[in-house]
C-alpha cells in the first residue's frame, strides 16, 4: 500500500513538472521611450497628437523637450539624447544636417505657420494693424514683446520690422521693446498684459487665447516652415520614423490644422 502510494505520488510529480515545462509564459513587451525635441510653439498640439499616437502604439512612451529651436539645436549638437527633432524654422534643421546629426533621408518639411501681431486683453492701445504698430513704436506709445534673435519667432519679427524700416535694437534702446527666449514667453507677456502687443505664431493664439490684430504676409517675414527628422543619436530609429510617419498622416494633420497650422506644399 505504501509502495503504491509512493509510485502514484512520483507520477503526479512528474506530470506536474511536464505541465510546468510546457506552460506558455505570460508575454510582456518592453516599453520604448521616444524622446522628441520640439519647438515651443508646438507644445499644445504635439501633446494632443502624442495621445493619438500612443493610443495606436501603447508600448511607446513619447517624452517631449519643448524649447526654442535654437536652444534645442545647441543641446543636440552638444550630445543631448534625442530621437526626433522638430524645428520652427529650416535654419536650425539645416545646421544639424550640415553637422551630420540627422539620419539621412528622414527629414520632412511638413507644416507652415504664420507670424501674427497680437494685442493684450481689451487692446488698451487700440492697435489694429502693423501700420498702427509702426506708428505707436515710433511715438513711444506702446510696449512690444518679440523673440530674441537666436529663436525663429524673433528673426521673423525682426524681418517684419525691417520691412517697415525699423531697427529692433534702436527701438529696444528707447524702451519700447522687450524680449522673450521663446515664443511662449512672448505670448505669456501679451496674455498677462505685461506688454501691449507682441509678435507670435498664429497657432499660439489658439493655445493662449490671444486676439490677432494683423497677419504678416510672406513678403514681410518669409515662409514659416516646420521641418522634422530622425536624429543620428536615436536609439529607437524605427519608433522615431513611425512617429514622423504618423505626424503626416490624416489623423494628425487634422489636429495640426485645427490648431492653425497649414500642411506644407
Amino acid at each position: 500500500m505504501k509502495k503504491g502510494f509512493l509510485i502514484t505520488l512520483a507520477l503526479l510529480l512528474v506530470l506536474s513538472l511536464v505541465a510546468c515545462g510546457n506552460a506558455t509564459p505570460a508575454h510582456t513587451e518592453d516599453e520604448t521611450e521616444l524622446i522628441v525635441f520640439a519647438a515651443a510653439s508646438m507644445s499644445g498640439v504635439l501633446l494632443e497628437i502624442a495621445d493619438l499616437y500612443t493610443a495606436e502604439n501603447p508600448h511607446t512612451n513619447v517624452i517631449f523637450n519643448f524649447d526654442s529651436s535654437g536652444t534645442l539645436r545647441t543641446q543636440i549638437s552638444e550630445g543631448a539624447e534625442a530621437d526626433v527633432f522638430i524645428s520652427a524654422a529650416t535654419r536650425e534643421m539645416d545646421q544639424l544636417e550640415e553637422g551630420y546629426f540627422v539620419q539621412d533621408g528622414t527629414r520632412i518639411d511638413f507644416l507652415e505657420n504664420q507670424t501674427v501681431l497680437v494685442v493684450a486683453p481689451d487692446n488698451p492701445r487700440k492697435i489694429e494693424s502693423f501700420a498702427d504698430m509702426v506708428d505707436a513704436l515710433l511715438a513711444g506709445d506702446v510696449l512690444m514683446a518679440m523673440g530674441n534673435m537666436d529663436v525663429p519667432v524673433g528673426r521673423y519679427a525682426q524681418e517684419i520690422l525691417v520691412y517697415f524700416g525699423l531697427d529692433h535694437e534702436e527701438l529696444a534702446r528707447t524702451g519700447v521693446i522687450t524680449y522673450g527666449s521663446n515664443v511662449r514667453e512672448v505670448a505669456t507677456q501679451v496674455r498677462e498684459a505685461s506688454v501691449d502687443i507682441g509678435m507670435v505664431y498664429l497657432t499660439d493664439t489658439v493655445d493662449f487665447g490671444l486676439d490677432v490684430a494683423d497677419i504678416a504676409t510672406p513678403e514681410m517675414a518669409g515662409r514659416v516652415i516646420y521641418p522634422a527628422a530622425v536624429l543620428r543619436s536615436s536609439q529607437n530609429v524605427d519608433a522615431a520614423q513611425s512617429f514622423l510617419d504618423f505626424m503626416i498622416g490624416d489623423a494628425a494633420m487634422a489636429v495640426f490644422v485645427a490648431w492653425g497650422f497649414t500642411p506644407f506644399a
